[in-house]
Formats: structure tokens, C-alpha cells, sequence
């Protein structure tokens, strides 16, 4: 089993930048699959990047792509999420999740674990 602590949102001017953050407890942290999701108020629960367990694979939604970067440190139990160029619709509660897995998946009911979420909002 595995606990998650999402820190590092905020607020930022549209096109600044934020570093999310996610650590983990437990000592099978490389086992895991990480993924970042993303809420909307009124919308449903949406896949952002996701990160395979040695962090050789990365995968993201095609409106991040090329601002946003997935990375982890499987030493320091902590995923990331450096989002550049922000947008007011990258707005929302992000979520840090795990998967006991080998395999990335985009939806959100394949994840097993999941963080409180850290609240991102940008201002245009």
C-alpha cells in the first residue's frame, strides 16, 4: 500500500510556470505506475501524464504536451509535475495517483491510489 501528499500548487499569472510535487510513503515505490490527474469544477476527473515505474516511459494528454513534464525520483519516493506556459484552463485540483502495475493507463478508475489533490488556479 502506498500514501500519497500532493504540494506545490498555487497561484500563477497565465504563461508562469508551477512544480507539483507528490511523495509517497512505502518502500515498493518503484512498483508502482504514477499518473497526475486533473479536476475541473463541474467536470469530471481527467487524465494529465503519467509515468512508467523506472520513469523510462512517460505518456501525456494531447493539451499538456510540451508544457507540461512528468518526471520522478524513485530514491526520494516523490513524483513531479512541472507545468510551463500555463493556462486559465489548466485550472483545477491536480491529483497524484499510483497504480500497482507495469503497464500505463489513462483512466482514472485503473489507479489504486490516490492524494488529497493540490489546488492550481491561473489567472488571465
Amino acid at each position: 500500500q502506498v500514501q500519497l501528499v500532493e504540494s506545490g500548487g498555487g497561484l500563477v499569472q497565465a504563461g508562469g510556470s508551477l512544480r507539483l510535487s507528490c511523495a509517497a510513503s512505502g518502500r515498493t515505490f518503484s512498483s508502482y505506475v504514477l499518473a497526475w490527474f486533473r479536476q475541473a469544477p463541474g467536470k469530471e476527473r481527467e487524465f494529465v501524464a503519467a509515468i512508467s515505474r523506472r520513469g523510462g516511459r512517460t505518456y501525456y494528454e494531447d493539451s499538456v504536451k510540451g508544457r507540461f513534464t512528468i518526471s520522478r525520483d524513485n530514491a526520494e519516493n516523490t513524483v513531479y509535475l512541472q507545468m510551463n506556459s500555463l493556462k486559465p484552463e489548466d485550472t483545477a485540483v491536480y491529483y497524484c495517483a499510483a497504480r500497482d502495475s507495469i503497464e500505463i493507463r489513462i483512466r482514472s478508475r485503473e489507479y489504486d491510489y490516490w492524494g488529497q489533490g493540490t489546488q492550481v488556479t491561473v489567472s488571465s
